[in-house]
């Protein structure tokens, strides 16, 4: 891997994330839950959820008041086997991270367990959730709805959000099979980072309401946000190359975020009031967890989860290819590039630390100033 990026340790960044969430009004402990999220992104090379939204999703937001520093966490109803929560608009990483502590739980002693969170806010890399299980030996499953961003088949109205519907099963390997993928071809933290680096989207991952393909990062951003640009689902435009079957899945994640919960859903996740003003998201996410010891064992499973893994692997390449990857492997291995050099920052990110330690009155100096 080549880097030319400077990098910032990894302590440095944590505490320094865990100082400036605080200073915005979050408690220190579910400001240790928010940082460490964010911070595994980059730890997977997952740069489109990680310090690179720091400022514009989380801080920014609470500052404009769209996203609660303090999390209120209601039960709204609980089974031995089920819970339902609202989050009242607080930190959606720790509303998350909450239900899945009691997920795993109910899961070790029942063999399986479902919950739902309504009203509440971006909850980082859904992988984050999964891994939680399959760190226990268990499968993790979650799926969340988001701002409207994606276009039915057939349609150019953002209509559905970007929508991950993601797992994490654990292997005898020193990483899971953990798949975290939104339903569409790219998502808009994507194009985020696309803008923040001044690069273009790719061609056909971006379609007007005139039916016609963007590129322009930054005003694909303008342009979602006004209603006059959507995504394309998985499979992209049309049915040719199986764009309703990323249709297909992102409905289900939208169902299940909202039908589970009881919560909202669509245009209702715009941040948008219908008088045009700014307001609260309101999002859902679904989380499930299952105990392999229930089946046929823990080992069993990893050691079957593994084989099939390592079997794909081995399994013949096209030409002129040298690897072929599962699920998980790729970040695995940013994890151990990055794990003794800490996380690379790019000029967007370096600005929105310097700008946060500046507003805050924090004694941090990093090495890119140096």
């Amino acid at each position: 891997m080549q880097e030319t990026r400077p990098f910032v340790p990894w302590d440095m960044i944590n505490r320094f994330m865990i100082d400036a969430f605080k200073g915005y009004g979050v408690p220190e402990e579910d400001a240790a839950i928010c940082a460490d999220v964010l911070l595994e992104s980059d730890r997977r090379g997952i740069e489109s959820h990680g310090c690179n939204r720091f400022k514009p999703i989380y801080i920014d937001r609470i500052k404009k008041g769209t996203l609660l520093p303090v999390t209120e966490l209601e039960i709204i109803k609980e089974t031995p086997t089920t819970l339902v929560m609202d989050a009242h608009d607080g930190m959606g990483m720790v509303a998350s991270y909450r239900m899945m502590e009691r997920l795993i739980e109910k899961a070790r002693q029942y063999g399986m367990a479902g919950g739902a969170i309504r009203n509440s806010t971006h909850y980082g890399i859904a992988g984050y959730w999964t891994c939680m299980a399959s760190k226990e030996g268990m499968i993790g499953l979650t799926g969340t709805n988001a701002r409207p961003s994606i276009a039915p088949t057939f349609g150019v109205e953002n209509m559905l959000g970007t929508n991950p519907l993601t797992f994490s099963l654990p292997t005898d390997e020193e990483f899971p099979f953990c798949l975290d993928c939104a339903t569409s071809i790219v998502q808009r933290g994507r194009i985020e980072y696309y803008a923040r680096e001044g690069k273009p989207t790719p061609s056909g991952t971006v379609v007007s309401e005139n039916g016609e393909a963007l590129t322009d990062s930054a005003q694909i951003l303008k342009d979602l946000v006004a209603g006059t640009a959507a995504l394309t689902p998985l499979g992209g435009i049309g049915e040719e190359l199986g764009g309703y079957k990323g249709y297909g899945y992102a409905t289900v994640v939208e169902i299940l975020s909202a039908a589970l919960s009881g919560g909202e859903f669509m245009k209702a996740l715009s941040g948008i009031s219908p008088e045009g003003k700014q307001q609260m998201y309101h999002l859902g996410h679904f989380f499930f967890v299952v105990d392999p010891e229930a089946f046929m064992g823990r080992e069993e499973f990893k050691k079957i989860a593994g084989d099939i893994c390592r079997a794909l692997r081995a399994s013949k390449k096209a030409p002129g290819q040298s690897r072929i990857y599962t699920a998980g492997e790729k970040e695995y291995d940013v994890w151990l590039f990055r794990k003794d050099k800490g996380v690379p920052v790019g000029e967007g990110v370096q600005s929105d630390l310097t700008k946060i330690r500046d507003e805050l009155g924090l004694d941090y100096r990093f090495p890119f100033e140096a």
